[in-house]
């Protein structure tokens, strides 16, 4: 079947159709079922998010009904109607037409170089742009810096005011009960509950509803585990050797195509410290991960590993040391061989050890991370990005290093997955003494892992401190700025 264009689709379906209507949706991978018989409409001007636990099928739903399943993907569906006009026997040609004149869609995965500039929001802005009137956004306003993603909501109001409909997936739900319409949960593939945003998330009756909820993180969950009592006892205090550094730049500049990228950067931090880096999106974050980390050699300054030089080192004399610093990114496993299991990336890290204890202890660290051992036998594109987001946080953990770099590592997991995260990175951080740089847009959850932070913009660090005499005390206007931004933010349709 071919189309003639957004207009037919229009002419056909006339104004008052739903931009969308799907009945018995199912979509079936080679690895399994993702998607097990839901059924959806998007009005114009409405706006209809779906959410649940890492893995429950969200992407590969939404990603199904703009034509982007992916290779080896089968999808059928009792009823699946575009703009009132039949969409099921639409082949990629036209799935690519209605992109590019109708449907507008942000995926969550971007997989660009790391510590190259994203460009996240304007690619919203494009979509939000060029007149679709169905918008479907899967979780990437996670990726977004506060200042951001209010001007991002501000043009999908602006969309919605006009007509346009919008489905998206997410999982912050206090930022989904502010924007969408009606909401649906789903688990295993299913949709468990649905309904108005109002109802669903203010008065749950599902009990995988309910598991959503979980304490957020902010600077009153300090010292307490997140998947305790709401009121946990608080953990006893943290040591933090503050004889000498782990990592310490001193002075850093990075200069690509004559311009500064980061600019006259210092920083210490210490055994069993975690220093929490905030900033707007291109303020230099990332790539001070990547000078941290070896992956980008300073044009002026020098970062130092226990005190020994590190970046100004030939990767050669940095390989035997590699080991004692490891990343989790926002991009979870970009890095990895797409065509190696689970299993194999793991046990990278742990060349070290024979055969039977590396398979061991990659057992060992699903199991910490909440993965199943049968993940082991997957390839990265057979899991979900949270799922890729523990498997990370897994390969990081596996030789016990000394410095992680965290880049939004818990930007892609439900409420109890980041919850089980931060608990795991804290007992981790007390029982090996590990250092910590957590950068992130979630300024709650900074200021719950956080000793120090550090705000960056432009490239320079603009204010450092005390995490509560930053986050709650701030001096430099971008930082007041900054945390403005982050309050709660509603938009109406």
């Amino acid at each position: 079947m071919t189309l003639s264009g957004a207009a037919a689709d229009r002419r056909t379906g006339g104004a008052s159709a739903p931009l969308i209507r799907v009945d018995g949706l199912r979509v079936v991978y080679p690895e399994g079922e993702a998607v097990r018989g839901i059924s959806l409409t998007v009005a114009h001007g409405e706006c209809v998010a779906i959410v649940g636990a890492s893995g429950a099928g969200k992407s590969a739903a939404v990603r199904a009904l703009a034509g982007l399943a992916g290779a080896g993907a089968a999808v059928r569906a009792a009823r699946f109607e575009i703009y009132g006009r039949d969409a099921r026997g639409y082949g990629v040609r036209d799935f690519r037409r209605l992109r590019e004149r109708s449907i507008g869609v942000v995926p969550a995965d971007r997989l660009l170089p790391y510590g190259m500039p994203r460009g996240v929001e304007d690619e919203i802005a494009e979509v939000l742009g060029g007149g679709r009137d169905l918008i479907v956004l899967d979780d990437p306003l996670a990726a977004l810096d506060p200042v951001a993603r209010a001007r991002v909501l501000t043009l999908v109001a602006a969309r919605r005011a006009g007509g346009a409909g919008v489905l998206m997936t997410g999982h912050d739900l206090g930022l989904i009960a502010a924007v969408a319409d009606r909401v649906l949960v789903m688990s295993d593939g299913l949709v468990v509950e649905e309904g108005p945003a109002g109802h669903v998330l203010g008065d749950p009756r599902h009990e995988h509803t309910r598991r959503l909820f979980t304490p957020v993180p902010s600077a009153a969950t300090r010292g307490t585990r997140l998947t305790s009592a709401r009121t946990g006892p608080k953990r006893p205090a943290r040591p933090v050797d503050t004889a000498s550094a782990v990592v310490e730049a001193s002075g850093v500049t990075l200069t690509h195509c004559g311009r500064e990228i980061v600019r006259e950067v210092s920083l210490r931090v210490h055994a069993g410290e975690t220093v929490g880096v905030i900033g707007e999106s291109g303020s230099g974050k990332s790539t001070l991960a990547a000078l941290l980390l070896g992956y980008a050699r300073p044009t002026r300054g020098e970062v130092e590993l226990h005190g020994r030089a590190w970046s100004s080192l030939p990767e050669r004399s940095r390989r035997p040391w590699r080991s004692m610093v490891q990343l989790v990114s926002q991009e979870p496993l970009a890095r990895a061989n797409p065509r190696h299991t689970l299993g194999r990336i793991l046990a990278e890290p742990l060349g070290a050890l024979p055969g039977p204890a590396r398979r061991a202890r990659v057992a060992e660290l699903l199991e910490r991370v909440g993965l199943p051992a049968s993940t082991a036998a997957l390839r990265p594109g057979a899991l979900s990005r949270g799922q890729r987001q523990r498997a990370a946080l897994a390969r990081a953990l596996g030789p016990r290093p000394d410095l992680i770099v965290c880049d939004e590592p818990v930007s892609a997991l439900d409420a109890q997955g980041k919850a089980a995260m931060l608990d795991l990175l804290a007992d981790v951080q007390r029982e090996d003494g590990t250092a910590l740089v957590f950068i992130s847009h979630d300024l709650g959850t900074v200021h719950h892992v956080g000793d120090r932070v550090l705000v960056m913009r432009g490239g320079r660090v603009i204010e450092e401190g005390n995490a509560d005499d930053v986050l709650f005390l701030p001096r430099h206007p971008r930082t007041r700025s900054l945390l403005s931004a982050a309050s709660p933010i509603l938009m109406s349709g």
